[in-house]
């Protein structure tokens, strides 16, 4: 098996050790911090201090924890740690782009970007380009001038398209724009920086703690782009204030210690649900799936020992028939009725009419976003043949195969 990047092992040598030789780091329960001298206050104020903390919007050491493991999962210099996803993917881009510049982005892409990038950039007079990611001439062909970046989703939401970010990396270097990479349905399994692209952010809601109890956000960088967002002056990150709580870091941080066993186990459970769900003949969609029309791509650029990950979409046609299916699954104890995803139990739902209900119903017919497809985020069920007996029962009492 070839190793393209090993994440989990940059995770696993960290020292991380708490105050008093703790295994685990120590949580700072604190939002201001001493200073011995009036000096160091005034050097930390203007970023010359090393070592040191000046308030917890700006840095906390629950927090620096936190994405230095992130950073080290990602191979890049350093990161950042944000109270959401969308926090992460807001900061990111508001510290790209100004009154003027241009965005090309996919037109699949998670709904709250999507309305980030279609309605609330408008204020800003920033125009966003919303192409088919899949085909790399039409990336190409809509840089302009004023073009200052390219943004993705390693896997698309919720089509599951694989973004080809050698290629993408290849126009923005020779742009000189930034590729911004979404890598939140795929750590580990895709490491962008190592593919080319300049910025990768996450929601740690989803795989990463994997237990949805806690709202989270990354950005992963050079250190110049994170001292750049946590300027003090003109940071995005230290003025718009999307601090994460530092109680939640350390809760996330001990749960990266599992995520590459986790990675593997919701990759092997979807595997196997979309091999049954083939032979059900269901219309389905599944990046490991040999018929999926990116499966080469992403076997190129894939870490292949965490596999082809947790998400499948099927698609029942109408919403009129995934509904009761939906309902039913959750009756049965299939997993729940929920959005979201990377749950150690298994997440659906119909994402034209929750996950991606801001997208347009125009756009979502132009992108092939099916009123009838059902998103699931495959769990960590021990048992995932008897788990598909109970979904094919629901299939079957519904008459849908």
């Amino acid at each position: 098996m070839k190793r393209k990047y090993d994440p989990a092992t940059a995770i696993q040598r960290l020292e991380q050790f708490g105050e008093f030789g703790g295994v685990n780091p120590s949580i700072t329960d604190s939002a201001t911090y001493t200073f011995m001298t009036e000096q160091t206050m005034i050097d930390a104020f203007h970023g010359e201090a090393e070592g040191c903390f000046l308030y917890s919007r700006h840095w906390n050491p629950s927090n620096k924890y936190l994405a230095d493991a992130i950073a080290a999962m990602e191979g890049t210099e350093s990161a950042w740690v944000t109270a959401s996803g969308m926090g992460a993917i807001t900061t990111a881009l508001l510290q790209l782009v100004n009154t003027g510049d241009h965005i090309i982005t996919s037109v699949t892409t998670y709904g709250g970007t999507y309305a980030f990038l279609a309605n609330y950039l408008k204020k800003f007079k920033i125009d966003v380009t919303f192409v088919n990611i899949s085909d790399v001439e039409s990336v190409r062909k809509a840089v302009r001038p004023n073009t200052r970046l390219i943004y993705t989703e390693s896997m698309t939401n919720p089509m599951l398209q694989i973004s080809n970010i050698p290629e993408l990396a290849k126009i923005a270097r020779a742009r000189d724009i930034k590729l911004v990479v979404d890598n939140t349905f795929t750590p580990m399994i895709i490491s962008p920086f190592k593919l080319g692209a300049d910025i990768v952010v996450y929601s740690l809601t989803k795989f990463i703690n994997g237990k949805n109890d806690a709202v989270a956000g990354a950005i992963c960088a050079s250190t110049d782009f994170i001292n750049d967002i946590s300027n003090v002056n003109d940071g995005t990150a230290m003025l718009l204030g999307p601090v994460l709580d530092p109680l939640r870091s350390s809760n996330i941080l001990k749960n990266m210690g599992t995520l590459h066993i986790r990675m593997q186990k919701h990759s092997e459970n979807a595997m196997y649900l979309a091999r049954k769900f083939k032979e059900l003949g269901l219309k389905m969609n599944y990046p490991g799936s040999p018929e999926h029309p990116d499966h080469e791509l992403m076997k190129t650029i894939m870490n292949e020992e965490f596999g082809f990950g947790g998400m499948i979409a099927i698609d029942l046609g109408t919403a009129e028939l995934a509904t009761p299916f939906m309902e039913l699954m959750q009756e049965r104890k299939v997993g729940y009725h929920a959005v979201s995803l990377g749950y150690f139990k298994t997440l659906f739902s119909n994402s034209g009419r929750s996950t991606s209900s801001e997208v347009p119903k125009e756009l979502q017919d132009e992108m092939g976003l099916s009123p009838g497809l059902i998103r699931f985020s495959v769990g960590l069920d021990h048992d995932i043949e008897a788990s598909y007996k109970l979904i094919k029962s629901c299939l079957d009492d519904l008459k849908l195969i």
